[in-house]
């Protein structure tokens, strides 16, 4: 019995350094922009590359900053007007980027808990499909930022 029980925590510590490694998500030039208080929804941009050998699909969001926090596509229609609607999931193929940038997909802050303060930052778990969980640490710049560059 007491082999048993060595045998399935052996097994047990495998397959979590295996979850580990199967983890295959890089975020890169995370940033967002300051509110005008919390009446107004924030947004968050970011890239997230796909390093691994199975597509992962970007389930959704999580922060407490933010009580409705979702993926969100903006388009624009033969009129020219533009609209922004929930994107729904998200798939990011082996060896691919999806970038998350102003006019285009993007982290919706909806239900601002707090305002987004210059200067400050906060946590964004980004939930894929499967299970796992990636925390993004976002840095907030100005409010007429564009970018982490500038």
């Amino acid at each position: 019995m007491k082999s048993l029980i060595a045998t399935t925590v052996i097994i047990a510590g495998f397959a979590a350094t295996a979850k580990a490694e199967e983890l295959a998500v890089v975020v890169e030039e995370a940033w967002s922009r300051a509110s005008i208080g919390t009446n107004r929804p924030g947004a968050a941009y970011m890239t997230i590359r796909n390093t691994g050998d199975e597509t992962k699909v970007l389930a959704g969001l999580r922060t407490d900053l933010a009580m409705m926090p979702e993926i969100h596509l903006t388009s624009t229609n033969e009129q020219g007007v533009s609209s922004m609607s929930p994107a729904g999931e998200i798939e990011i193929s082996p060896g691919d980027a999806v970038a998350l940038e102003p006019g285009g997909l993007h982290a919706m802050l909806m239900r601002l808990s707090r305002p987004m303060v210059e200067g400050e930052a906060f946590s964004l778990t980004l939930v894929f499909a499967d299970g796992d969980e990636v925390i993004v640490e976002v840095p907030i710049l100005g409010i007429a930022a564009r970018g982490p560059e500038g």
